[in-house]
């Protein structure tokens, strides 16, 4: 799983932004590994060169649209 999160987070995209996050910024990216969608949330800290992964799942239809970038609207 680190390689895929490695993978999702060098050549995938940022989709999300989350500049509110405490105690770091962080956002939610978009990367395709082995044909499926990986999201992986991601904080950085510039002042020592370090980023941290809070969390990397599959993304589900009950919450993203196919193109795995837009959120579902709630009913």
């Amino acid at each position: 799983m680190r390689a895929e999160v490695k993978e999702a987070l060098l050549h995938g995209e940022q989709i999300e932004d989350y500049p509110e996050d405490y105690p770091l910024p962080s956002a939610l990216f978009l990367g395709t590994v082995e044909g499926r969608p990986l999201h992986v949330v991601a904080a950085y800290d510039g002042g020592i060169d370090m980023a941290y992964i809070i969390t990397a799942y599959e993304p589900s239809l009950d919450h993203f649209e196919p193109d795995w970038r837009t959120r579902r609207r709630k009913a």
